[in-house]
């Protein structure tokens, strides 16, 4: 029978919002968000063959005609998950199943990483398994850590492994929990504590990664889930940096804004103290992508269209700054209407790229001196063709801003003749011989931190080391993590530098 990808659209509600919830627990459900959404289960697929919507469940299931060679899996494309609590109810019949999370997606619905287990029979539900990896981590009632080599080592018991078992219902409906928080793993099966695991193999164990439900290979079987929901903890030893990409725009190597997240995002990967994430292609659709952020970065395009303008984003982002989650805006994410955005903006990052008095020509950028700044640290003095905005319209004063990078445009630069709209404008060409700020870092009332930075036009100027210090620093002050005395350390290497490019007209 032919595969096809499958993007699911069904019926289901979590418990809590159909009042089919056990007693007294709605009242546990703040910050939970269901991971499926009325008549859209949107941004989970799988193999159409063998997942459906039934009586209101998700429902995995394989036959004598439709078997299974091998694991495959119904993935979830909203997000990337590292700390956090899933709650979720199953039943099985047959065979064994079992929820993915902090996975890696292997292609064709394949998956490997860290495995809640489930099953028909009497003795892996509960434990905790790496599929395709160092295979079982703890047993049904064990309390271990894997070690710096990898053996397992038990620690204690958090139960009769027997009597876990008997608490489970057979072909009836289970509640399943998961807590990830760091290194430290639990599962709970109908309100008792199954596993507890400490990870302390650092080259193996997982931080972050996918959400799946498996369906497993061999003789048929049914597996069911439903009430899925996810709640996000706030990162105990590291600071979490949200990376969020616009849609495709402008020409090939110009407005690469996915590929630059994704570069930013691998620039972060071993930075200590730091944990970054990112969403592609826009306002993220996973309703907790921000839940526990440290800090927020957007580069996409801004104006009229801007997503932070759209719907009810601007309210979310007050709740956050309320909150002193830091905010970092890169190239035209600076760019808001003054109607819309303004004022937000220059409370909250200090400052905005303002259409018909700020402007944008392509220039060299000579970046003479730096501040004694953290944000600076390691970076030395640049000098480098992009698209800087300058003329931003700042608080007064501008109080509360701190110049990051200045650099002075020469009067052939403040002519406009780079610049949208063309032509010069009498304000900017009166400024004649004027230090623009090109970068600018804020310290908030609230708590919060925030960087305004105009680069980031050309995709290739990623590549050069002071500029991607410089944003990377950046990212990781707004954060409110520590910036290393000599900035962070990345290489980036041709093809990293290559890689993910949008697909544009005129794209080789």
């Amino acid at each position: 029978m032919r595969h096809k990808s499958l993007r699911l659209v069904g019926l289901i509600l979590c418990a809590f919002l159909l009042g089919l919830s056990h007693p007294g627990l709605a009242g546990s459900e703040a910050g939970f968000r269901c991971l499926f959404e009325k008549n859209d289960l949107g941004g989970w697929d799988g193999d159409a063959r063998l997942w459906s919507i039934t009586d209101g469940v998700v429902t995995g299931r394989t036959t004598a005609e439709d078997s299974l060679q091998a694991n495959t899996f119904l993935i979830w494309r909203g997000g990337m998950v590292d700390d956090f609590e899933l709650r979720l109810s199953y039943r099985i019949r047959g065979g064994n199943s079992g929820v993915q999370y902090r996975s890696q997606d292997r292609g064709k619905w394949s998956v490997g990483g860290y495995q809640a287990d489930l099953e028909a029979g009497q003795r892996y539900s509960g434990i905790l398994y790496e599929e395709r990896g160092r295979g079982i981590l703890a047993e049904r009632g064990q309390k271990t850590v894997v070690d710096d080599t990898g053996s397992v080592q038990v620690l204690g018991s958090v139960g009769d492994s027997d009597e876990l078992q008997a608490a489970i219902r057979p072909e009836g409906w289970n509640d399943y929990v998961i807590v990830a928080r760091g290194n430290h793993l639990i599962h709970k099966i109908n309100g008792r504590v199954t596993i507890d695991v400490r990870d302390d193999q650092p080259e193996k164990r997982s931080r972050s990664g996918i959400l799946a439900l498996q369906l497993h290979a061999g003789p048929p079987m049914q597996v069911q889930f439903k009430n899925l929901r996810l709640k996000r903890l706030k990162l105990e030893t590291e600071k979490k940096i949200v990376l969020v990409a616009g849609p495709p725009s402008h020409a090939p190597g110009a407005h690469e804004f996915n590929a630059g997240v994704q570069l930013l995002h691998r620039s972060l990967r071993d930075q200590p103290g730091v944990l970054s994430a990112y969403y592609l292609n826009g306002w993220p659709s996973d309703p907790s992508a921000f839940d526990n952020a440290d800090a927020i970065v957007f580069y996409m395009d801004g104006g009229a269209h801007h997503p932070v303008i759209e719907g009810d984003h601007l309210g979310i982002l007050a709740s956050l700054m309320k909150k002193g989650v830091g905010l970092a805006c890169l190239h035209y994410a600076l760019e808001v209407p003054i109607e819309k955005g303004g004022q937000e903006f220059l409370q909250w990052i200090g400052g905005y790229y303002e259409t018909g008095s700020s402007t944008n020509p392509n220039w060299v950028a000579e970046i003479k001196e730096l501040p004694a700044h953290p944000i600076t640290r390691g970076v030395q003095p640049f000098k480098i063709r992009d698209e800087w905005y300058f003329n931003i319209h700042f608080r007064p004063a501008p109080e509360g801003v701190t110049p990051i990078l200045v650099a002075t445009p020469s009067d052939e630069v403040r002519q406009g003749r780079t610049s949208w709209p063309r032509g010069p404008h009498p304000q900017i060409v009166a400024a004649s011989g004027r230090e623009e700020v090109l970068a600018w870092a804020v310290e908030r009332p609230d708590g919060g931190r925030s960087f305004g930075f105009t680069g980031g036009h050309d995709h290739v100027n990623w590549g050069n080391e002071d500029f991607r210090k410089l944003v990377l620093n950046a990212l990781v002050w707004t954060a409110a993590g520590t910036v290393p005395e000599g900035g962070v350390q990345s290489v980036l290497t041709r093809q990293d530098l290559t890689s993910n490019l949008d697909s544009k007209p005129g794209s080789k």
